[in-house]
C-alpha cells in the first residue's frame, strides 16, 4: 500500500480517500496533489515514485512536468500584460509582431490564439526538433504559415502552435522570454515551485513520466467496431495528413522526449511546464482572490480572461470544447466544480484549475501517463472537492 503524506483539512478527508484510491486503483505510480479554498491550502498531498528505474521516492518537493497544463501559467502572463495597459487582447497580433501578418494573418487579433481561433495549428514543413528549442525558428516558422481554416471561423486546439504564438506575443511585449517572464512576475512574487524553461540546479527533482505500451492500433481497427460518436475522430486519427495529426507533428521529429535535459531545460509555452501541485493550485488561487497579500488579476481581468470565446466542436481534437481566453472552461464531460470554473488539464492526467464562485483552486501531477477515456484520477479527486465544497 502507498503511503500518502502531507494534509487534508477537517471536511476534506475524502480527497485523501480518493487519491489513496488512485495508487490502489487507477494507475498513479507517483502524484500530489493540492487545493487551496480562501487563499489558503486545505489539501496539500503526495506519495509514490518519483523515478521506478532508481526507485526514488516522491517527496513534498518533487517537481512533474505537466504539459499542456502549461496554458494555463501562459495565458497569466499575457492577461498581466493587459491588466498593466502594456496589450490590447482585441488588437491585432501583428500590432506587436509584424512579421506575423503574412498569408493572410494581418487582422487575427490576439485573442483568437488565446482562444484558438486563429487556425495556425500546422507548420508547414516542420521545424527541426532542435531549432524548435531554440524559439526564434519556429517564431519564423508560424509567422510565415498560412492559416488551416478562415480565422475566427471556427475554433481547434492549437496543441503544440499554442506556446509559440502566445510566448511570441509575450516576448515582443515584455522584452523578455515567457520563461523568465513567469519566473519574475508570478513564480517570483508567489514564491511558486513552477518553471518553463527548467533550471540546470533543479534538474534532479524532476519525477521520471511513465508511459504506457501501446495496446491498439488505430490502423487495424474497423470502423464497425468503433462507436458511432468516436469513428469520425478515429478515421482523422487513422490519417496521417489528417489536421488532428499534422497539428500534433510541428516538429521533426514530431515525438519529443519530455524526459530529457535538453526538452525540459528549453521552453515550450504549450507543453513543457514543470513544477509542483501545490505550485500550480496556488498560482490559481492568486488569479481569483489573495494569497498572502498577493492577488494577481483584479476582478475585471478574471471576467476578461474566463468570458466564454469558443464552443463546440473542436476542429483538432473533434469532440466539444470551450475556451475563455487561453483558459480551458468546463464541458458537460469535465464538469470541474462549477460552471464559473476555468483552467487546463495536460496529456496524461495532469489539471490545475480555480472556481471563482467556490473560492477553490486545484492542482493536481503525475508521472503516470494515461492516455485516453478511461483515466477518472483527476476527476475523482474534483468530485471529492465538489462533495467536501457541498457539505
Amino acid at each position: 500500500m502507498t503511503t500518502i503524506y502531507g494534509e487534508a483539512a477537517a471536511g476534506f478527508e475524502g480527497v485523501r480517500e480518493a487519491f489513496r484510491a488512485n495508487f490502489e486503483r487507477r494507475g498513479d505510480v507517483g502524484a500530489a496533489v493540492c487545493v487551496y479554498r480562501d487563499g489558503r491550502p486545505v489539501v496539500d498531498l503526495w506519495g509514490g515514485v518519483a523515478d521506478p528505474e532508481t526507485g526514488r521516492a516522491w517527496e513534498l518537493d518533487t517537481l512533474q512536468l505537466v504539459y499542456s497544463a502549461t496554458k494555463g501559467a501562459t495565458a497569466t502572463l499575457v492577461h498581466l500584460l493587459a491588466q498593466r495597459g502594456e496589450l490590447d487582447l482585441d488588437a491585432p497580433v501583428a500590432a506587436y509582431w509584424p512579421e506575423f501578418a503574412a498569408n493572410g494573418k494581418a487582422e487575427i487579433p490576439v485573442r483568437w490564439l488565446l482562444s484558438h481561433r486563429a487556425g495556425v495549428v500546422t507548420v508547414e514543413p516542420p521545424v527541426p526538433l532542435e531549432k524548435a528549442l531554440g524559439w526564434e525558428a519556429m517564431a519564423a516558422a508560424l509567422a510565415a504559415q498560412r492559416p488551416d481554416w478562415e480565422p475566427g471561423t471556427a475554433h481547434g486546439y492549437h496543441g503544440r502552435t499554442f506556446g509559440w504564438l502566445v510566448g511570441e506575443v509575450i516576448r515582443r511585449v515584455s522584452g523578455r522570454t515567457p520563461g523568465r517572464f513567469f519566473a519574475e512576475e508570478v513564480a517570483g512574487t508567489l514564491g511558486l515551485d513552477f518553471f518553463i524553461g527548467l533550471p540546470a540546479a533543479e534538474r534532479g527533482r524532476v519525477s521520471r513520466m511513465v508511459y504506457p505500451k501501446p495496446e491498439l492500433d488505430l490502423g487495424a481497427v474497423p470502423p464497425a467496431a468503433v462507436p458511432p460518436e468516436l469513428r469520425e475522430l478515429v478515421a482523422a486519427l487513422q490519417d496521417p495528413d489528417s489536421l488532428s495529426n499534422r497539428a500534433f507533428a510541428v516538429t521533426d521529429p514530431a515525438e519529443i522526449d519530455f524526459n530529457s535535459a535538453e526538452v525540459q531545460a528549453a521552453e515550450l509555452p504549450a507543453s513543457n511546464g514543470i513544477g509542483t501541485a501545490r505550485g500550480l493550485a496556488r498560482m490559481y488561487a492568486a488569479l481569483i482572490g489573495e494569497v498572502d497579500g498577493v492577488r494577481l488579476f483584479t476582478p475585471e481581468t478574471l471576467a476578461s480572461a474566463t468570458a466564454e470565446q469558443a464552443a463546440g466542436v473542436d476542429r483538432v481534437i473533434m469532440m466539444p470544447t470551450r475556451f475563455g481566453s487561453g483558459y480551458m472552461l468546463p464541458v458537460e464531460t469535465s464538469p470541474l466544480t462549477g460552471p464559473r470554473a476555468f483552467g487546463h488539464p495536460g496529456r496524461g492526467g495532469s489539471l490545475a484549475f480555480a472556481d471563482p464562485e467556490h473560492g477553490v483552486a486545484f492542482g493536481y501531477v503525475m508521472n503516470s501517463i494515461v492516455e485516453g477515456g478511461e483515466d477518472t484520477r483527476a476527476s475523482t479527486l474534483v468530485e471529492a472537492v465538489r462533495e467536501a465544497l457541498a457539505q
